[in-house]
C-alpha cells in the first residue's frame, strides 16, 4: 500500500513516474531488433506479436533471446532507475508503467506483448528470490504439461501468492494486478486450450498467439 501523502505534492511525480515508466516499456525490442536485422515485419509472420517467440520464427535465434533479454530488462532498469530517485512507491508506479507499456505500446496502436518477460524482470528488481520461484514454477509446468501459455498462467498465479507469503505485501498488490493482465492478454490461449487446439512445446504450428518459449516469454 502506497504510504500517506501529500497528494498536491506528489501527484505530479507519481505521473511523471508512470510515465517514465510506459515509455521505456513501450520500446518494442523486437521488432526494432528485427528491421534492423533486415527481416520481415515481425508483425506480418506468425502470430504477429512483437514477443521473442515471434522473433525466433524469423529463424534468428540470437535475435530472439536478446528480444527476451531486452523485454525483461527494460523493466528491471524502469524500476532501478525510479527507484534510485523516488523510493519504493515511485518505483512501484514506474513499474506498473513499464508494464503497461510493453502490453500497449503507443508507437504499435496499442498492440503488445504479452507481458511475461516484463513481469519477469519487474519481479527480479522488487524480490528475487521470487522471480526464481517464477522461473521454476514455468519451467515445471511446461515439462509437465507441454504447454508455455500454461506455465504462463500457472506461474504468474503463484506470484502474488509467494509474494504475500513472503511478507512483500505492497510487491504483491502489484503482482496481484499484473497476473491479471497478463491473463487477460491470454484470452486467447485460454479459449484454444479449452477447445483441445492450443499448440505444445517443441510442436510445429501454422499460427500461434504463444509468447512464452521460455520462463521470461515476452
Amino acid at each position: 500500500m502506497l504510504h500517506p501523502i501529500n497528494w498536491s505534492l506528489a501527484l505530479p511525480y507519481y505521473a511523471a513516474a508512470l510515465a517514465f515508466g510506459y515509455l521505456l516499456g513501450s520500446i518494442p525490442f523486437g521488432l526494432i531488433l528485427t528491421r534492423l536485422a533486415g527481416t520481415a515485419d515481425l508483425r506480418a509472420i506468425g502470430s504477429g506479436n512483437i514477443g521473442a517467440t515471434n522473433v525466433l520464427r524469423t529463424g534468428r535465434k540470437g535475435l530472439a533471446a536478446l528480444t527476451l533479454l531486452l523485454d525483461a530488462f527494460k523493466g528491471t532498469v524502469a524500476a532501478l532507475i525510479a527507484y534510485r530517485y523516488g523510493g519504493q512507491d515511485i518505483a512501484v508506479l514506474a513499474a506498473l508503467g513499464a508494464f503497461l507499456g510493453h502490453l500497449f505500446p503507443v508507437w504499435l496502436k496499442f498492440k503488445g506483448g504479452k507481458g511475461v518477460a516484463t513481469y519477469l524482470g519487474l519481479l527480479i528488481f522488487f524480490a528475487w528470490p521470487v522471480a526464481l520461484a517464477f522461473a521454476v514454477i514455468w519451467l515445471a509446468t511446461a515439462f509437465l504439461t507441454r504447454y508455455s501459455s500454461v506455465a504462463a498462467l500457472a506461474a504468474s498465479a503463484a506470484t502474488p501468492v509467494i509474494l504475500w507469503q513472503a511478507v512483500y505485501l505492497q510487491e504483491a498488490k502489484l503482482f496481484a494486478l499484473l497476473t491479471v493482465l497478463i491473463w487477460l492478454k491470454h484470452t486467447g490461449n485460454i479459449k484454444r486450450l479449452a477447445a483441445g487446439q492450443e499448440g505444445k512445446i517443441g510442436r510445429g504450428r501454422q499460427r500461434a498467439d504463444v509468447d512464452e518459449p521460455t520462463p521470461g516469454g515476452t
